[in-house]
């Protein structure tokens, strides 16, 4: 599976998660992590291991950015960012109907359910509700469907998936959260199906060198199938 590396020093290193490719996973199973670390390892010609620290993830059918420290001091200050919401996260989704109004911001109780990787809506103060915010800005509208910019204030499981479906707007091809209509590439496994969800940039500051960086990630290339221009 092919990566692409869109920043590196000595302290970090990001690549653009292709979709439904896992960003973590046990040894035996593929995952970015285990791309970079052998990228890093034949470059860098390391004959021991490599280490990663992850502060975030993406969902495996979720294409984009995705930031890896290097070592064990940025992994730490990186974590601290993510933790405070410090780091800005930029989505693009292309979701099922006709998204109203133009922008605005969705405020959402959210629950993840017991031994199920799914979230469910839930009441203010209920327990283990967590609340989560999303700024939304309609890009583009094609065909029945809205092209969106998504900005998370929050990072709750299945966020976006999840807002965007219980206001009638499902992600194109995440059955789970109710879409109709498929996306990407066919795929014969559940588990190899992607959504209409990539994360398109990230912003944040460097751990070591303190300076704001934002990185971005071109957009795969069947996204362009649905005439989706920005």
């Amino acid at each position: 599976m092919n990566m692409h590396i869109l920043f590196e020093d000595y302290h970090l290193i990001a690549a653009n998660k292709p979709a439904p490719l896992l960003t973590q996973a046990p040894p035996s199973v593929p995952s970015l992590e285990a791309l970079v670390k052998a990228y890093i390892k034949e470059k860098y010609q390391k004959p021991a291991g490599v280490y990663l620290g992850v502060p975030h993830r993406l969902d495996r059918p979720v294409s984009g950015v995705v930031l890896f420290a290097r070592n064990t001091k940025a992994a730490h200050r990186l974590a601290l960012q993510f933790q405070n919401h410090e780091v800005r996260k930029v989505y693009w989704a292309i979701a099922e109907g006709e998204v109203q109004p133009e922008q605005g911001t969705w405020t959402d109780w959210l629950r993840k359910l017991p031994d199920e990787a799914r979230t469910r809506r839930s009441a203010p103060g209920e327990p283990y509700a967590k609340k989560a915010i999303t700024d939304y800005q309609v890009l583009k509208r094609h065909d029945g469907q809205t092209f969106l910019e998504l900005t998370p204030h929050t990072g709750r499981m299945h966020q976006l998936r999840a807002q965007a479906a219980w206001r009638g707007f499902p992600i194109l091809g995440d059955v789970i959260y109710g879409a109709v209509r498929s996306f990407g590439p066919p795929a014969e496994l559940p588990r190899d199906r992607v959504i209409a969800l990539h994360a398109r940039s990230l912003t944040f500051m460097h751990p070591i060198r303190k300076e704001p960086i934002t990185l971005e990630a071109p957009r795969p290339p069947h996204w362009n199938e649905w005439a989706v221009t920005c």
